[in-house]
């Protein structure tokens, strides 16, 4: 989505002449050969936008500076569907978790030519058994959205087109470190070029919501990508976009069909594009950590809630909508991603099942099977945790006026209530981030820095 942002709203006023020639920058792929029984189209444009981890073209100072060392796997690090309105007037971009629960469709696998059935795997596995080809069957199996191009990007290209913008301005309320992709953020303001930008995207042990976590954060950097793109004139000298571009485009692979005059079409369209027109989500999730016999741990989607996302995609509909007001306070972790287990530390009958069902009104993800604790004589209610799942206790803790917070090691993802004699409620409590409707939505304009 970065390099798409750069090259699509950047065409909107230049002409074919400066662009001419770009394709032959770009590496093709066939992602579609020989494809049967696909989706049917819809209106609007839909680009599969695919990351790898190629790193191949990095020096090995910044391989060490930003922990890009190590063998790539030759899978996908990031898949989105970015969808283009039928009027030009919206971007509404889908992540998929790379660890869904996927299965694949009967293939030939890339590197041993062995003919497989159609076999569970992680999502992002299917790039490294069948390339662009089996990604995109897998995931229109999945999504019944008709890819019509794709795009896909490395650890190289990111961060070339980051540094060409002149880098991301991003916020964070709280510090963000990650000891795998050696992220370091102090709490505020920062504009991030190339290499920090790859390391923000990139983590998922920032806290315990992993690859969801990340996802999020992938959208506020793409929505401040748009915003720099759209409000900077960095890319108003035409000679000089061409130069960078062809540099970008240098580590760029498309489908035939994605070229100078796809480009020009989209980006003449798209001139008035703003941050505003960009709406974010993920697909929903019904349970993390499913485990699939021979593939791990996986993320399975709530599949009520995907199809409907995916026929608004379909039906080329946007996926936000007005936002209400309410009295909510605002916490750093969704209470839906908040696993927890309710245990009633008195000997008042029915308080365990109290404060489970008040805790899943307010989206609180309860095991709905609250239990008596061990001691049947707590005054103050106890929030207690794992350690890694601090930002989600807090949320938690925040929904229960005057409880406790403990740190136990080792107890793992979900969290203990241990209702005590001083409970009263549970006090409302929303997201900080702005996710709306149904499918948790964000636009662009609501996660820039304020």
């Amino acid at each position: 989505m970065t390099t798409l942002s750069v090259v699509v709203l950047a065409s909107a006023g230049i002409g074919h002449a400066v662009l001419s020639g770009l394709d032959s920058d770009i590496e093709r792929v066939d992602p579609f050969r020989d494809m049967k029984n696909r989706p049917e189209a819809g209106d609007g444009m839909n680009i599969l936008l695919v990351g790898t981890d190629g790193r191949e073209r990095i020096s090995a100072e910044e391989r060490e500076k930003y922990r890009l060392g190590g063998v790539p796997c030759h899978c996908t690090d990031t898949i989105m569907i970015v969808h283009i309105s039928e009027d030009r007037e919206r971007a509404s971009v889908v992540g998929l978790p790379r660890d869904s629960y996927a299965e694949t469709p009967p293939h030939t696998d890339r590197v041993s030519g062995e003919e497989h059935a159609g076999h569970p795997v992680k999502l992002n596995a299917a790039y490294a058994e069948g390339g662009p080809q089996l990604t995109v069957r897998t995931v229109e199996k999945m999504t019944r959205v008709k890819i019509d191009h794709y795009l896909e990007v490395d650890f190289t290209s990111f961060m070339k087109t980051v540094d060409v913008v002149g880098g991301v301005e991003i916020c964070t309320a709280e510090p963000l470190k990650d000891s795998h992709t050696g992220l370091d953020l102090p709490a505020g303001r920062h504009t991030l070029k190339g290499g920090q930008a790859l390391q923000y995207v990139r983590a998922r042990h920032v806290d315990g919501t992993a690859d969801l976590g990340r996802m999020k954060r992938q959208q506020r950097f793409l929505a401040a990508l748009v915003d720099r793109v759209t409000s900077s004139g960095v890319l108003l000298n035409p000679m000089r976009f061409r130069d960078v571009t062809r540099a970008v485009l240098g580590s760029v692979r498309a489908d035939e069909g994605f070229g100078t005059d796809e480009l020009l079409d989209l980006g003449r369209a798209m001139r008035d594009f703003s941050p505003s027109s960009s709406e974010f989500t993920a697909v929903p999730v019904m349970k993390t950590g499913y485990a699939v016999k021979g593939v791990g741990s996986t993320l399975k989607w709530d599949a009520e809630k995907a199809e409907h996302l995916f026929e608004a995609i379909r039906r080329d509909r946007p996926l936000s909508v007005r936002r209400t007001r309410d009295a909510a306070l605002r916490v750093p972790v969704d209470p839906r991603r908040i696993r927890v287990q309710v245990e009633n530390g008195t000997r008042t009958t029915g308080l365990g099942r109290r404060v489970d069902a008040a805790l899943a009104s307010t989206g609180f993800a309860t095991t709905r099977t609250p239990v008596n604790a061990a001691e049947q004589d707590v005054r103050r209610t106890i929030v207690a945790y794992d350690p890694r799942w601090d930002r989600s206790a807090k949320s938690l803790a925040a929904a229960l006026p005057g409880s406790e917070l403990r740190a136990v090691k080792g107890q793992g993802a979900t969290l203990r209530v241990i209702a005590g004699a001083d409970f009263e409620k549970v006090r409302k409590v929303r997201a900080a981030d702005p996710g709306q409707g149904e499918f948790g939505v964000v636009r662009g304009d609501e996660v820039g820095c304020s």
